[in-house]
């Protein structure tokens, strides 16, 4: 069966268990029509770029299927036509990563407080690319600016 990625944004107005629920929701409508959910991961509650239908906030959800056409087409069109569901994106994969997704993986950094490949930033000392600075003299008195 064909391998396919969908992420949903549903209401900000809603709780973090009710979101969970439509997930749950949408893969059971999946599981009845002949598919797989391989895993699903509740991002949460992210301020959007744009207003969506008057919200400025959604919350996120993430799926990965192994399932026919017709059940993805089934389950796309109930997400569409509920009230809770501002938007959804299904993408047709190859195969699916191993691991938790980018969205997560970059949760899990954030929450380590590590800082990549920064280095130490302590001391700086003499900045060479700048240059000598000479005698700059009284700054009170530049002239006439126009």
């Amino acid at each position: 069966m064909p391998l396919y990625e969908h992420v949903m944004i549903a209401r900000q107005d809603l709780s973090g268990a009710q979101a969970e629920g439509l997930v749950e929701h949408f893969g059971t409508v999946l599981k009845d029509n002949g598919g797989n959910v391989v895993e699903t991961e509740y991002w949460g509650l992210k301020t959007m770029a744009y207003k969506i239908n008057k919200n400025r906030k959604g919350h996120y959800a993430y799926f990965r299927t192994d399932a026919p056409s017709a059940a993805v087409q089934e389950m796309e069109r109930l997400m569409r036509l509920h009230e809770d569901v501002m938007r959804v994106m299904t993408v047709k994969v190859d195969a699916h990563e191993e691991g938790p997704s980018a969205q997560m993986q970059k949760r899990d950094e954030r929450d380590r407080g590590d800082r990549g490949d920064r280095g130490d930033r302590g001391d700086r000392g003499d900045r060479g690319d700048r240059g000598d600075r000479g005698d700059r003299g009284d700054r009170g008195d530049r002239g006439d600016r126009r």
